[in-house]
């Protein structure tokens, strides 16, 4: 198992320095995300738990592996609000968990082809405990003063060839007893108390939703144009580069990444302009018309997606979704736009994720009931501005 190697190509800042880029993508480059490392026998480094420090590109360790721990690496995600929230306010929970499925999916990419799994609906308790770290209420009362880690998301490095994979690879982790957890550095970043205190709260209520005791976990996968070299150049291109349409085939190979990178994930379609606008999916059209300004509107205002060269959309989740849902959801989508941006970009194409959408009720716009397919993601696509001739059209 190269677990350097997947880490520097998936969560490490490049060249160890102190600057915003990474492999994932992150509203505002702000990297809410960490990583915990759960090692069992076979892993390069010592069992134990550790704390995975992008910066430094070192793992530091937290604490011993329980006796019965499994061969290979769990890693689990977590993310810390305070800077998205002191930046995006009260659009920062969706944000949050979108940057926790970004992160998911630049881990399984930089992973794979080796065995990888992912899972966004593991028990949130579980998760906690067995990255030996309290549950956000009881973070503050032991920490004041500290950004409390919140566990949402984790992926599972079994070791290839090993004899046989455990059915549950969190399980010995989170089984008592428990090591003491090193007090964490406060952060000096402050935001307004009360909206931070109800994004943690928001959060800590849809991680501590019952999950599956264990999680459910998916195989993920490379699309194949994706190389190394893929994951480190990937880049957000300027919104003034966007404005080119993107080739149609290229576009529908995307478009199908992102639609099949989950089975427990919202559904995808690709919102083109051109001479036939409309709401295209893998299976055809959805409908007619031009969707970006309506889009532009709904996320915020972003007037430049009114004339992206196309846009795909993951939608569900609706308003009345038990909170276990709402969480699977938002990470499902962040993990596929994280795939498809990997994928565009080893296609030539030019991409930005869109992550802050208000009341983009797709459904009612499409004449259905309302409050049932909300927009959860965006993912703004164009083709390279030198492109030779016009643009072909959409069928």
């Amino acid at each position: 198992m190269d677990l350097d190697r997947a880490l520097r190509l998936s969560l490490a800042v490049p060249g160890g320095t102190a600057g915003r880029l990474r492999p994932a993508a992150s509203a505002g480059a702000l990297h809410p995300v960490r990583a915990h490392l759960l090692l069992g026998p076979g892993c390069p480094l010592p069992p134990g738990r550790y704390a995975y420090d992008p910066h430094t590109h070192r793992a530091h360790p937290r604490g011993p592996a329980p006796a019965d721990a499994p061969p290979g690496a769990v890693v689990v995600l977590t993310v810390t609000a305070t800077r998205t929230v002191a930046h995006y306010g009260h659009r920062a929970w969706p944000l949050l968990l979108l940057d926790a499925g970004h992160a998911a999916a630049a881990l399984a990419l930089a992973t794979a082809p080796a065995d990888v799994f992912v899972s966004f609906d593991a028990d949130g308790v579980e998760l906690s405990t067995a990255a030996g770290l309290p549950r956000a209420g009881a973070w503050q009362d032991r920490w004041p003063g500290t950004d409390p880690e919140l566990s949402l998301a984790a992926a599972w490095l079994p070791l290839t060839g090993a004899p046989a994979a455990p059915a549950r690879p969190l399980a010995a982790w989170a089984a008592p007893p428990h090591t003491a957890v090193p007090k964490p550095r406060p952060d000096a970043t402050t935001a307004p108390s009360r909206e931070l205190a109800a994004a943690r709260h928001l959060l800590d209520h849809l991680a501590a939703a019952p999950g599956d005791i264990g999680g459910t976990w998916h195989a993920a996968a490379r699309p194949a144009p994706v190389t190394d070299g893929t994951l480190l150049t990937r880049r957000s291109a300027a919104p003034a580069d966007l404005t080119h349409p993107p080739a149609p085939d290229l576009l529908a190979r995307v478009l199908a990444t992102a639609a099949e990178a989950r089975p427990d994930g919202p559904a995808w379609a690709a919102a083109v302009g051109g001479d036939a606008p409309g709401l295209r999916t893998t299976a055809g059209r959805l409908a007619t018309g031009d969707a970006r300004p309506a889009l532009a509107r709904w996320a915020a205002g972003q007037r430049w997606i009114g004339t992206a060269g196309a846009v795909l959309l993951a939608h569900g989740c609706p308003a009345d979704a038990p909170p276990a849902q709402v969480r699977r959801g938002h990470l499902a989508a962040g993990y596929a736009a994280g795939l498809a941006q990997a994928h565009a970009t080893a296609l030539g194409l030019r991409s930005r994720p869109i992550g802050s959408w208000q009341q983009a009720d797709l459904g009612e716009a499409l004449g259905d009931a309302p409050g049932h397919d909300w927009i959860l993601h965006g993912l703004a696509l164009a083709g390279p501005p030198e492109q030779d001739g016009p643009p072909t059209p959409y069928p």
